[in-house]
């Protein structure tokens, strides 16, 4: 089966555009076409992420070994049967869309059988949109998720994985229905959410300027994603509207409940639902069992002071070890923090954790 060698991008903004510049980093013998406005074209030439500009889509996948639809959900939905009669047999399409059952029925509908289609939803992203926020290293330790349809031959999707794990990105293999509902529990709602609290301290701040002013980190934290333009997520919201319906009722009555339990006698159902929701938040997975290459986790309590940081990154470039990502958990001011560093297995995490302790940190694994 051929490599992986010439992809078309179909949309080259800030996730096809960041696709295409880690690949040209990771896979420099890939060529890219590209097809989206003239602008962006010429914009995504200078970067760097594209080699040729396609004048049409048909002319854009026809000697395409891949081809990614790289636009919001509803283009996504009216390309593919654009391109079904100019995709080349044995070529692998693929989408980044964040709803995954509409996308993957139109596919198996209007493909033809030699085609493979494998839906994509990289859980990557920015505030920023367009060629000129992309970024090669957007997809660092990002989950990617696939959803191959059962027709999916194993090696191809080998093929398709090892190319997406150039970019860094961990994959996560997912049915797509499976997938919508988690995305409208843990991506979907939360940007509803996000969005309608925004408003709601907004309605409020109309008459009270004070509320912004003592709008302090949690709340800036819990709105950060009410800044998502409405452009990315109306496709969205309309696709997956079933599990989104679902989500809203769940909420509101865990809502109704809490609502219920604000008075002195029954406040310890609100102690007990905070409990649980920081075992829960301390709970979340970082090595997921989906990954099909988890990282491995090391933790260090790290003093604070001036170039702690440096310390610790220069002690492991020394000895070529790449840290994958890394996040602090806990700190307090003057005295020192917990740092949760991961790298790509045991070994590497073992070898960091000697490295670590000999220059006078206390690293471990749990």
């Amino acid at each position: 089966m051929e490599e992986i060698r010439k992809v078309a991008i179909l949309g080259i903004g800030l996730i096809g555009g960041s696709l295409a510049l880690a690949w040209k980093h990771a896979r420099p013998e890939i060529r890219v076409t590209g097809f989206a406005s003239p602008d962006t074209l010429e914009k995504a030439v200078r970067r760097g992420a594209i080699d040729y500009k396609a004048e049409s889509l048909e002319d854009a996948v026809r000697e395409a070994d891949l081809v990614v639809l790289a636009t919001p959900v509803l283009h996504i939905l009216s390309a593919i049967p654009k391109i079904s009669q100019s995709v080349k047999p044995g070529a692998i399409v693929t989408d980044v869309g964040s709803v995954k059952s509409a996308i993957t029925r139109s596919a198996s509908r209007h493909l033809p059988a030699s085609v493979y289609f494998i839906g994509g939803h990289p859980m990557a992203g920015s505030e920023q949109q367009g060629i000129e926020a992309a970024d090669p290293f957007l997809f660092q330790n990002a989950v990617y998720v696939l959803s191959p349809t059962p027709s999916t031959p194993d090696a191809v999707l080998s093929r398709f994985v090892a190319l997406l794990e150039s970019t860094g990105a961990q994959i996560l293999l997912l049915d797509a229905d499976i997938h919508d509902r988690i995305a409208a529990f843990v991506s979907h709602f939360p940007q509803i959410l996000a969005v309608t609290l925004m408003n709601m301290v907004g309605d409020q701040n109309e008459s009270d300027p004070r509320l912004f002013q003592l709008a302090a980190g949690g709340f800036r934290d819990l709105t950060r994603i009410a800044s998502s333009p409405f452009s990315i997520w109306s496709d969205v919201l309309e696709t997956n509207k079933g599990h989104i319906d679902e989500v809203i009722d769940t909420f509101v009555k865990m809502l109704e409940g809490y609502r219920k339990s604000l008075d002195r006698e029954s406040i310890q159902v609100i102690d007990k639902a905070f409990q649980r929701a920081r075992r829960l938040r301390d709970s979340i997975p970082r090595d997921t069992k989906g990954f099909l290459r988890p990282l491995v986790d090391v933790f260090i309590y790290v003093e604070d002071r001036p170039g702690v940081i440096s310390e610790i990154s220069t002690a492991l470039f020394r000895e070529n070890i790449n840290i994958k990502d890394i996040e602090l958990l806990k700190i307090r001011e003057g005295a020192g923090g917990t740092f949760r560093l991961s790298f790509d297995d045991a070994a590497v995490a073992d070898r960091a954790i000697v490295i670590l302790n000999s220059v006078g940190h206390k690293a471990f694994r749990k």
